[in-house]
Parts: C-alpha cells; sequence; structure tokens
C-alpha cells in the first residue's frame, strides 16, 4: 500500500514511518504532513491506499481533512486509520462514515496500529476478490503478487487481461535493476531512462516499480512474441551504453517468467543470482537460468597480499595499507572468472585479518567496528562496488592509537610520553627519563600517574609489548630479535612479561596471528 501519514506531533509521526517500514517493508509511506491543510494537499495529489492521521491538529483537524478528501472530484476513496484521544473518542465515531477503517486511542500502542494496518490488508485482500479494481494500478498487483498475500483467482486474471492486456497465461520478461547505495540519488533518473528506452519498443508493454528497501528499480515486460530477441535487445540497448553517458552504474538481471503465477517465485530467484554482477561486473546482465551453465576457475586466497597487508599496519603505513588494499581488488580482475560466493568469502578472510591486525597494535578502536553488520554487507552485496565500499569503509577507520586526553597533559607529562615513543627500545625507564626532564622518579611517576590513570612502569610495559606484537605479526624476526627491538636483553624475561600482558607466549600469539 501506498501510505500517507498525517500527524503534528513529530516524534509520533516519524515513529509511525520507522515503524511501517520495518513491519510492512511491502508498503510504502510517500509523504507526510503535519497539520490537516497540507495533508488535504499531498492526499489530493497522491491518492493513497492509507491514510493514518491524527483528529486534532493546527489549521485543519482530521477529520475535515477526510470528508474535504472524500467529497472532492478526485473521489479519493483511500482507507484510513484515525489516531484519537480519549476526550475526541465521539469525533472518532463521526469518521467512520468518511470511510475510516479503524480508529485508535492515544498513547498509541505499537502492537494495535501494527494490527490495524494488518486488518485493512485483509480488507483490500477481500474486497481485491470482490473487485480487483481497488487494487488500483496494475504496480499494486504485482507488489502485492511478490511481497503480499493476493490470491491469482479467476477474477484477477480477467481484471488483468481487460485492463492492462497481461494475459495470465502467457511468458513475460522481468528485469531487475539493482541501484544499491545510489537508489535515493539516482533512481528518478535510472526510472526515467528505462521509460523512454521501453517505449521505443515494438508491441512492448511495461510496468516499473520502485523498490526503495531492496534498492532496485523493477521491471515487467509483456506483450510480445520472441523472448529471446526481446532479452537481447534490452541487454544492447540498455546495458552497453557507449562512454561518457554519464549514466549512474546499476546491476542487471533478467528472467524469463512462465506465466504469473510463477512470477513470486521467479523474483526471489533471480534475485539470488544477482550476486553473479561481482564476478562478471556491471556490463553483462545476468540472465537465468543461463547462468546455471557458467564454468568458474578456483578461487585460491591471495595469502601474500595479506602478509603485505599485515607488515603495513605494523608500520602503520597509510598508504601502504591502502596499496594492499588495491592490490586485493584488483586480483579479482584478472581474467578468471570466479564464483560470487568465494570472492565474498575472500573478503571476508582479507578484512577480518585487518580488523584483528589492527585492533592487536591499537589501530582500530573495537567499539567502532560491528562485525556482524560487516559480514551482513559483505555477504549481502549484489556488485564489486559494495564490497570495495566495506573495505574502504573499514580502512577510513584507521587511525594511531593516542590518548585522546593527551592534549590537556601537562608538558613535562607530554615531553615524558614522547621519550618512551623515541627510546623505549634502548630499555630507558623512569629513572632516566626524569633526570633528562630535571625531576625527580617520584614526583614524575607520581604526576605520571595522576595524569593518565596509568603507572607509568605499567605504560612503558605495554607500549614495548604493543610495538612487540607489531614485529611478532609483521616480520620474520626471531624472539629474541623481537625482544631486542622493543628493549628487552633477556628473552626469557621478555616472553614471561608477553604472556602476563597477553596471556599467550610469543611464539604461540605469532602462530595464532599467522
Amino acid at each position: 500500500m501506498r501510505i500517507v501519514v498525517v500527524e503534528d506531533e513529530i516524534r509520533i509521526r516519524e515513529g509511525i514511518c520507522n515503524l511501517i517500514e520495518k513491519m510492512f517493508p511491502n508498503h510504502q509511506v510517500i509523504g507526510s504532513a503535519e497539520n490537516g491543510e497540507e495533508g488535504l494537499k499531498l492526499i489530493l495529489q497522491e491518492n493513497p491506499d492509507l491514510i493514518i492521521t491524527d483528529v486534532r491538529m493546527p489549521l485543519m483537524d482530521g477529520l475535515t481533512m477526510l470528508s474535504l478528501a472524500y467529497q472532492n472530484e478526485r473521489k479519493i476513496k483511500s482507507k484510513a486509520i484515525v489516531l484519537s484521544a480519549y476526550a475526541e473518542f465521539s469525533y472518532a465515531q463521526q469518521a467512520m462514515r468518511w470511510g475510516v477503517s479503524e480508529y485508535l486511542i492515544k498513547p498509541l500502542v505499537v502492537g494495535e496500529l501494527v494490527q490495524a494496518i494488518k486488518n485493512i490488508e485483509k480488507q483490500n485482500i477481500e474486497e481485491g476478490k470482490q473487485n480487483p479494481e481497488v487494487l488500483g494500478r496494475l504496480e499494486n498487483i504485482i507488489l502485492g503478487i511478490i511481497f503480499g498475500n493476493i490470491d491469482l483467482d479467476e477474477n484477477l486474471c480477467s481484471y488483468l487481461e481487460e485492463k492492462y492486456e497481461f494475459r495470465h497465461n502467457r511468458p513475460f520478461g522481468m528485469v531487475q535493476i539493482y541501484l544499491g547505495s545510489q537508489y535515493p540519488d539516482n533512481i528518478s533518473r535510472v526510472k526515467k531512462e528505462t521509460e523512454e528506452f521501453l517505449s521505443s519498443g515494438e508491441n512492448i508493454k511495461y510496468c516499473l516499480l520502485e523498490l526503495p528497501k531492496e534498492k532496485m528499480l523493477l521491471g515487467i515486460l509483456y506483450g510480445y512474441e520472441n523472448q529471446n530477441d526481446v532479452e537481447r535487445w534490452f541487454q544492447n540497448g540498455v546495458i552497453s551504453k557507449t562512454p561518457g553517458e554519464e549514466i549512474p552504474d546499476c546491476s542487471y538481471g533478467w528472467i524469463n517468467v512462465a506465466n504469473i503465477k510463477e512470477l513470486k517465485d521467479s523474483y526471489y530467484t533471480l534475485f539470488k543470482y544477482m550476486d553473479w554482477n561481482i564476478s562478471f561486473g556491471d556490463k553483462i546482465m545476468i540472465s537465468y537460468p543461463k547462468i546455471l551453465q557458467v564454468r568458474t576457475s578456483i578461487c585460491i586466497y591471495p595469502n601474500d597480499i595479506e602478509t603485505r597487508l599485515k607488515a603495513a599496519l605494523c608500520s602503520f603505513n597509510k598508504q601502504s595499507v591502502l596499496k594492499c588494499i588495491n592490490s586485493f581488488n584488483d586480483y579479482f580482475d584478472n581474467g578468471q572468472l570466479y564464483d560470487p560466493k568465494e570472492i565474498k568469502e575472500s573478503y571476508v578472510r582479507f578484512l577480518w585479518a585487518m580488523i584483528n591486525v589492527a585492533k592487536e597494535i591499537g589501530a582500530l578502536n573495537h567499539e567502532q567496528i560491528e562485525q556482524q553488520k560487516i559480514l551482513e554487507k559483505i555477504m549481502g552485496a549484489v556488485n564489486r562496488k559494495e564490497l570495495m565500499e566495506v573495505t574502504e569503509e573499514i580502512y577510513n577507520l584507521l587511525e594511531k592509537d593516542e590518548m585522546q586526553s593527551e592534549g590537556q597533559l601537562s608538558l613535562n607529562i607530554k615531553r615524558a610520553i614522547s621519550m618512551v615513543t623515541e627510546y623505549y627500545h634502548t630499555g630507558i625507564n623512569l629513572e632516566e627519563i626524569a633526570a633528562k626532564l630535571n625531576l625527580t622518579p617520584e614526583y614524575l611517576g607520581m604526576q605520571f600517574h595522576k595524569e593518565t590513570g596509568v603507572k607509568f612502569s605499567t605504560y612503558i610495559k605495554e607500549y614495548r609489548i604493543a610495538k612487540a606484537k607489531e614485529l611478532l605479526i609483521g616480520t620474520e624476526l626471531k624472539i629474541f630479535e623481537v625482544a631486542e627491538k622493543v628493549g628487552y636483553s633477556d628473552a626469557k624475561y621478555f616472553s614471561r612479561v608477553f604472556r602476563e600482558i597477553t596471556g599467550q607466549l610469543p611464539g604461540d600469539y605469532r602462530m595464532a596471528h599467522k
């Protein structure tokens, strides 16, 4: 259903819109208004399937708005849900004669609103069985078949043939045009250009549906004879565009549907194979069932790139990290064709290595990363651009782990931290740093603890172990060489301190991160 929400309280208005988007993905809030006057203009302009409105609002109340809409020459027949306070109950009763289907008492209960919308869905289905014109446009019927519970009875099939010349027992084409993150900015343009192209086809009728949740434009093509010819015509005309036209990159999929009863299954079947755009790129249209005949190469994970990435992270050279990421992205453009599932799994492995090493060396705040959401983005990707966007997102989070409060530290403590950074590998200690600052060790230690919240001995020990982690992951140095590099002359003592901090011996830690 196409829904309009009219409510003067912004918190309630936005809450209703968000609830509909979450609980009813097959419905669309096409507009909202904060008073009856704005609401009436919106209703007359959009002719929605459902109006959800408050009663008492500025400028014009909800009941007056509904009465004027229903009496307008446009013959608005929208269902309505009225939100009413207890004191307004009598007004809500009066509204029933204007076609109000449900009324709800404020404060609004989520479960009651959800049930009210479900009740209207059932009403539409029942009325639709008796009179398909209630469903309105062809777009609504197709959406109802794919995402709703519309039954294709004889009455509806006859209506489709008489009203739209859509024969229920004839094959037709379905095309999915996936825009991804470009959907909000480019859907109008892509739809317009697609309409212009389809209008040029001979004996081709079509219906285009905007699917915001799926971030795609869905096309239904019918009325023609030769399915293969039309598929080729679409491939050549829409996808094989000449350079310089500045048309947004989209991912395309095509399936020939045997009859309208197969519409829903065909939609989900094609969508399942849309991620083959990862393998082929956006200049090829994925065609089902032809895609089932494709032969792929075995995808060998690029361990050498991951090793270089770890080394770049450990030296915190962002330019080198970026080069490794670009090399990884380019790795799958080597002329071989890989299964998109294997490419996605490679991205998961690569990004998990980046995240884990970056966390270990303090270059990434673990609170910034929600790995479950990252995994969902990768496995739900339809094209290579989306995989690269996830990689770029993580790269942009990399930062040197410096104390957030460092700007508030005194000059002596800043200088002490700077000396630790510069001389940690020499085995420098509190007494030596205090002498360089012309302070007593006792005073420096007390002030360091007071300003940073950490004892100096703990700080320098954890700093050396952090540097040791970088060397263990990013180099092939022996354990005793790593110990010397971070200021420990005794390798056994270094191992004991390392285990105290990390819970692992250096050798075990290295094995765990290889």
